[in-house]
C-alpha cells in the first residue's frame, strides 16, 4: 500500500461547463510539477461520466485517453485523484447501483488511479421511499455507500468524501448544530478526508479558527475544496490575483487544499504559481517548528508571491502558440522563430534574447533572412500564420500600434501588484504628472479636433519599417506592467486591484462633485487618461502570438474595454456641459441633480457569496451609469473571432459635421445605389436625415470612429413636442431657403423625393405616445460596419444621456422592411408599439422604458 501524502495541494478540476482538453491538462500538470503540487483531482462537472451518466463505463477511446491522462500526471511526481458525483440519481439501498459504481471505479483502478473520491454536492436533501426504508437518514445513506467503496477499493491511501452540506452557510441549522455533518463525523470511516469550502461555497478567508470549528464537528482535519479563484458562476468575470486569505500555517491545521480555479486554463498561471508559493511557505514554516520569530519569517505574503509569478508568467505568455497551445509549426519542427524585435520587455528595460535554437535551425540565417526583409518593406511572418480560426495573424489584419511616452526608470513592481500610479486622487498635480510617467500603460493625450481626450494611433513611418510615429511600442511582446494592469483589472472575487478599485471611486467623484469645474476636469483628464490605458492594453494583448492566453482572456478583456468606453463617452459628454450649470439654472440642471443623488456604491466587499456582484469591475461601472439595471444593453457577447479593429466614440462637435454627412452619403448610396444625389448636392442626404438633430439637439449626438474615419453616429431628441416645433419653426424654412421645391408634385426622382421632406407637414405623434416615451433617437452606421456592439455602446450612450436629464422612455421610427435594423432594436429591448402611428405609412415605432 501507498504511502499517504503529507499534506494534499494541488487543483481539482470541479467547476461547471466545459472541461478542459488533454493537451491543457499536460500542460496543467507541468506546471504543478514545476511549482511542488502533488494532487490532481478530476471532476468536471459537465463530463457526462462523471455526473450525470455516471453508471456508464468509458469506451476503450475515452478509457486510453483517461489512462494517458493518470501517467501523465505520475510521470510529473502528481497523484491523480478521481473524483465520481452519482447524488443526483442514485439509489443508495439498490444492490445494482452499487455494483455499477464499483464496476465503474475498478475500471477507473485499472488505468492506474490509486486514489478516489466520492462527491455529493450540489444535491437534494430527499430520499427515495426504499432508501427512507433503509437508512435512518441521508447521512447514513451516503456513509453506508462511501465505506462500502473505501473498502472495496482496498483502503486506498487517499479517498476523499464531500458532503452535502459542505460549507458553513449550507449547515442546517447550523455548523455546530448540523445533525447531517454530526453523523458524517461519527459514521464515515476515519481513513476517508472530508471535503469543506470554508464558510461559504466561495470564501473570502479561511482561518484557523474556522478550521478547528469544523474539526470539532466531522471528527477529523478537514481537506479545503478552495473555490476562491473559481468563476464558473459568473460568465463575465475572470480572477487573475495572487493566491490569498488564508495563512500558510493552515498547513499544519488541514489534510490539504485543492483550488478549484477558473474554467479558462490560460488564467490559472498566477493563481496556481502563488497556490505553490503558498504551499512552500507553509512548509518551512511547518519543518521548523521554533519560536514564533521563526514562524514569521515563513509567512506567506500575496503582493511578493504575486510579483513572483508575475515575472515567471511574462514569459508564458509571449511564447507563440496556438489556441490549442501547440507550438506553430516552424517551432515543431526545430526551428527559431524571430521575434519582431527580438526583445524582451520587463519594466521598460531590454534584454537579449536568451532563447536557444532548435537543433536544426540556422538562426544568422534566418536573422540575416529576417533583415533583408525589414530592408525591402516586408512585414516580418507572424508567429502564428496559418492557423485556422484565428482573425488576428500578422499575415492578415494591419497591426496599429498606440503612442505612448518613453518610460522613466522604474524602481520595480509595487507590493500590491499593479501600475505605479499616483497615491491619493485628490493630488492633482501629482497624479497629473504621475499619469504621464508611472508606466507605459498610460499614454500622453491628444486633443482632436472635437476637444476630446484621445489616444494618438502611431502608424509607421514611410521609409521606416518598424519605427512608430509618436514613440509607440512597436514589439508585440507584452510586458510586466501590461500583467500587473490586467492582474489588477481582474482581480479576485471579493477585491478589486489596487489602482482599478481607485478608478471607481474617482468615477463616483466625477458624478458627484460637478460644481468644481477646474478640479473636475484635471480629474476627468486623468480618469479619461486610465480608460485609454486599458484600450491600450486590450490591443497590445490582442497583438500576443501567444493565441492560447488571447482567447481564453479575449472576451473579459474586450467587455471591460466596450464598457470603458462607454464610461468614457459619459465623462466627456459630462465635460462639454459643466459650465452651463454652473452659471445658469436649466435643463441641464436635471442632469447634474441626478449625479449627485444616484451614486450607485461600489458594493464589492460586502457580505454574501461573490455571484451577487454581478458583472464584477464591468458590472460596478455599469450600475453607476444612468442605465442601470438594463442587462440586454450591456450583456452582448463578443465577436467570435478577436479583432484588432479599435473604435472611439464621442460627443458630437460641430466640426464632425461634414463627416457625418459624408457618412449619411454614403449609406444612403449604398442602400438604395442611387448616386445622383452627391451631383446635385452633397448635403441633401445629411440636411434630410441628421441636419435637424445636428442643429436642434446637438448635445445628445455621439459620434463613432474608427482609426480612420467616422463610421457612425446616433441622435437623440430629449422632448419630442419641443423638437418638432423647433424643426417647422426653424430648421424647416432654412432648408427651404437652401433646396428648391420640385415643380413637379409627381414622378418624382429621389434627389426630388428627399426635397419634397422639407415642404411636407412635419411629422406629428399621439399624446398617449409622448407620455410614456418623450424622447426619440435615431442610430445612423455606415453599412461597412459588421459588429453591432459598436453600435449598441453609442446607443447606451444616448440613452444615459436622456436618462440622465430625466427621460423616462425612448422611441425610434424604422421602415418595416429595414430586417437588420429592427433585430438590432429588438435586441436592445425596444419593443414594437402597436398602437403607435408612424409618420408614413412604411413605417414602424419601437419603444423602450428607461
Amino acid at each position: 500500500m501507498e504511502k499517504k501524502l503529507p499534506f494534499i495541494c494541488g487543483i481539482v478540476e470541479g467547476f461547471y461547463g466545459r472541461p478542459w482538453s488533454m493537451e491543457q491538462r499536460m500542460v496543467l500538470f507541468k506546471w504543478m510539477q514545476k511549482w511542488g503540487l502533488n494532487v490532481y483531482m478530476y471532476g468536471p462537472k459537465d463530463d457526462l461520466k462523471h455526473r450525470l451518466l455516471w453508471r456508464e463505463t468509458y469506451s476503450v477511446e475515452e478509457s486510453a485517453q483517461l489512462k494517458a491522462l493518470v501517467l501523465a500526471a505520475q510521470d510529473c511526481g502528481v497523484e491523480f485523484v478521481y473524483a465520481i458525483s452519482p447524488g443526483q440519481d442514485i439509489t443508495f439501498s439498490s444492490s445494482c447501483d452499487l455494483t455499477l459504481l464499483k464496476q465503474k471505479l475498478r475500471q477507473v483502478k485499472g488505468f492506474g488511479c490509486m486514489a478516489f473520491a466520492i462527491l455529493f454536492d450540489d444535491i437534494d436533501h430527499t430520499m427515495c421511499p426504499t432508501d427512507k426504508e433503509a437508512f435512518s437518514s441521508f447521512a447514513h445513506a451516503q456513509v453506508s455507500v462511501s465505506n462500502e467503496i473505501y473498502q472495496y477499493l482496498g483502503e486506498p491511501p487517499v479517498f476523499l468524501f464531500c458532503p452535502t452540506e459542505y460549507c458553513g452557510s449550507l449547515c442546517y441549522p447550523s455548523l455546530n448544530m448540523s445533525n447531517y455533518l454530526k453523523i458524517i463525523g461519527d459514521n464515515l470511516h476515519p481513513g476517508i478526508g472530508i471535503i469543506w469550502t470554508g464558510s461559504t461555497v466561495i470564501s473570502k478567508e479561511i482561518s484557523a479558527e474556522s478550521v478547528a470549528e469544523v474539526q470539532e464537528v466531522i471528527k477529523r482535519r478537514p481537506l479545503i475544496w478552495d473555490n476562491l479563484h473559481a468563476n464558473d458562476y459568473a460568465q463575465r468575470r475572470v480572477f487573475l490575483g495572487p493566491y490569498k486569505g488564508r495563512p500558510s500555517s493552515l498547513v499544519s491545521k488541514l489534510q490539504g487544499i485543492l483550488l478549484n480555479p477558473n474554467c479558462e486554463l490560460e488564467a490559472n498561471y498566477v493563481p496556481i504559481h502563488t497556490l505553490g508559493t503558498w504551499y512552500k511557505c507553509g512548509l518551512r514554516a511547518a519543518e521548523s517548528n521554533t519560536d514564533e520569530g521563526a514562524e514569521t519569517c515563513q509567512m506567506y505574503c500575496p503582493n511578493e508571491a504575486l510579483k513572483l509569478a508575475l515575472v515567471d508568467w511574462l514569459k508564458e505568455v509571449n511564447r507563440p502558440l496556438c489556441p490549442s497551445r501547440q507550438l506553430p509549426k516552424e517551432e515543431r519542427a526545430g526551428g527559431l522563430v524571430i521575434q519582431p524585435t527580438e526583445e524582451v520587455i520587463l519594466n521598460g528595460k531590454v534584454e537579449p534574447d536568451t532563447r536557444k535554437p532548435g537543433v536544426n535551425s540556422d538562426p544568422q540565417a534566418r536573422q540575416n533572412a529576417l533583415k533583408e526583409s525589414v530592408k525591402a518593406g516586408e512585414t516580418p511572418p507572424s508567429r502564428d500564420q496559418g492557423h485556422e480560426g484565428s482573425e488576428v495573424s500578422g499575415s492578415q489584419c494591419p497591426v496599429t500600434v498606440v503612442s505612448q511616452e518613453a518610460e522613466s526608470e522604474d524602481p520595480g513592481p509595487r507590493e500590491s501588484g499593479t501600475q505605479n500610479a499616483p497615491e491619493a486622487p485628490g493630488n492633482l498635480e501629482e497624479e497629473l504628472a504621475g499619469s504621464s510617467r508611472s508606466t507605459d500603460r498610460l499614454p500622453e493625450p491628444v486633443r482632436a479636433g472635437d476637444g476630446s481626450t484621445e489616444v494618438a494611433d502611431g502608424t509607421r513611418a514611410a521609409g521606416s519599417p518598424g519605427q512608430v510615429k509618436g514613440g509607440g511600442r512597436h514589439s508585440p511582446d507584452l510586458t510586466l506592467d501590461d500583467l500587473r494592469l490586467m492582474v489588477d483589472l481582474f482581480h479576485l472575487p471579493y477585491e478589486h486591484g489596487e489602482e482599478t478599485a481607485r478608478r471607481l471611486r474617482e468615477f463616483q467623484w466625477l458624478k458627484a462633485n460637478t460644481d468644481y469645474v477646474e478640479e473636475w476636469r484635471a480629474r476627468a483628464q486623468v480618469f479619461q487618461l486610465w480608460c485609454d490605458g486599458i484600450v491600450q492594453l486590450y490591443r497590445q494583448f490582442m497583438r500576443s502570438s501567444n493565441r492560447a492566453i488571447v482567447y481564453d482572456l479575449y472576451p473579459y478583456l474586450w467587455d471591460i474595454r466596450n464598457t470603458l468606453l462607454v464610461v468614457k463617452t459619459f465623462v466627456l459628454w459630462l465635460d462639454g456641459r459643466i459650465e452651463k450649470n454652473t452659471y445658469s439654472f436649466n435643463s441641464w440642471m436635471n442632469c447634474f441633480q441626478w449625479c449627485r443623488t444616484n451614486n450607485a456604491p461600489v458594493v464589492l466587499g460586502t457580505e454574501g457569496e461573490p455571484w451577487i456582484y454581478r458583472g464584477g469591475l464591468v458590472g460596478e461601472f455599469q450600475m453607476m451609469l444612468p442605465i442601470t439595471s438594463s442587462s440586454e444593453l450591456f450583456n452582448q457577447p463578443p465577436p467570435i473571432f478577436p479583432t484588432l479593429k479599435a473604435y472611439t466614440i464621442r460627443p458630437f462637435d460641430q466640426k464632425d459635421k461634414r463627416a457625418l454627412y459624408s457618412m449619411c452619403l454614403e449609406s444612403h448610396i449604398c442602400k438604395t445605389q442611387e448616386k445622383d444625389h452627391a451631383s446635385c448636392h452633397p448635403d441633401l442626404v445629411g440636411d434630410r436625415f441628421l441636419g435637424h438633430f445636428l442643429t436642434l439637439c446637438p448635445d445628445y449626438c455621439f459620434v463613432l470612429e474608427d482609426e480612420h474615419e467616422v463610421c457612425g453616429c446616433v441622435s437623440g431628441a430629449l422632448e419630442v413636442k419641443a423638437f418638432l416645433k423647433g424643426t417647422e419653426a426653424v430648421w424647416l424654412p432654412a432648408m427651404q431657403e437652401k433646396y428648391s421645391k420640385p415643380t413637379a408634385l409627381e414622378s418624382l426622382t429621389p434627389t426630388q423625393e428627399l426635397m419634397m421632406f422639407f415642404y411636407r407637414k412635419t411629422a406629428t405623434f399621439s399624446d398617449s405616445l409622448l407620455y410614456h416615451f418623450p424622447s426619440l433617437i435615431q442610430v445612423d452606421v455606415h453599412p461597412k460596419m459588421s459588429d453591432p456592439s459598436e453600435a449598441r455602446n453609442l446607443v447606451i450612450c444616448v440613452l444615459s444621456a436622456l436618462k440622465a436629464n430625466g427621460s423616462q422612455g425612448v422611441f425610434c421610427e424604422l421602415k418595416a422592411t429595414d430586417k437588420k435594423g429592427l433585430e438590432f432594436h429588438l435586441s436592445l429591448g425596444f419593443l414594437e408599439l402597436p398602437g403607435a402611428e408612424a409618420s408614413t405609412p412604411q413605417g414602424v415605432i419601437l419603444g423602450r422604458l428607461l
